[in-house]
């Protein structure tokens, strides 16, 4: 067991008021943005990008952002985290980074909807593309989904196997993924910047917080042993 040594007390109450801190600073923000900043330069900023993306719409992209919007959608989420969570435990031979990665995205939506049952920030008055989710604007669950889920891969994928060309490669793509859906949500007219930029950095700092938390900063003989036999 990876963890042995760490109290799983320790653990347990660093992940929960993490993520109770992170809620508290999201929800803040949110709730400043909703009520304050909406009304000065910020504000018209969120709506003046909504206009520009809806002024350039072109049936191409309209199709493009519709597949790129699906890398952050539930369904889409649920099904790589699960193919993510067997492929770990096949190709390592334990479950530990499954459990990792699961960590991070059960966190991930719980602070998600927390947050957004606190703002309830109404969507871009702006013809959108798809369907509104119950859950409020902001921030945006899709990007939020995105980063932990493609950064929290990609992260895991150094750690375990060592940083080289492979894994380099496959972490400047993973990381590029969070990017596309967030795009595709202000093209489609589903979030404005903030909501973006909000989800961005509540599914980087949870992710962030979850693997600097269970994954030990040395790396030990069995981790060198699976790099070793992973890259031959």
């Amino acid at each position: 067991m990876i963890q042995q040594k760490l109290d799983k007390k320790v653990i347990v109450l660093k992940l929960v008021g993490g993520g109770i801190a992170l809620w508290g600073s999201l929800a803040l923000v949110g709730l400043l943005i909703k009520h304050v900043l909406v009304y000065n330069s910020i504000g018209a900023w969120d709506r003046s990008v909504e206009v520009w993306f809806v002024a350039h719409r072109h049936s191409s992209l309209n199709t493009l952002t519709s597949y790129a919007n699906d890398l952050g959608s539930t369904r889409y989420v649920i099904g790589i985290v699960i193919v993510i969570f067997l492929l770990f435990r096949w190709r390592l031979g334990r479950w530990y980074e499954s459990w990792v990665i699961l960590t991070v995205m059960v966190g991930e939506v719980t602070v998600f909807v927390a947050v957004t049952l606190t703002v309830h920030r109404l969507r871009p008055d702006i013809i959108r593309l798809d369907k509104s989710p119950p859950t409020s604007s902001f921030p945006s669950g899709h990007t939020a989904a995105s980063v932990a889920l493609y950064g929290g891969v990609a992260v895991l994928l150094i750690y375990i196997y060592g940083r080289n060309w492979k894994t380099s490669l496959a972490a400047v793509l993973l990381f590029c993924l969070p990017i596309i859906v967030g795009l595709s949500r202000l093209y489609r007219g589903m979030h404005y910047p903030t909501d973006v930029l909000a989800g961005a950095l509540g599914g980087g700092l949870w992710m962030s917080l979850v693997i600097s938390t269970l994954l030990p900063s040395k790396v030990r003989p069995e981790h060198r042993k699976n790099r070793a036999e992973a890259l031959q």
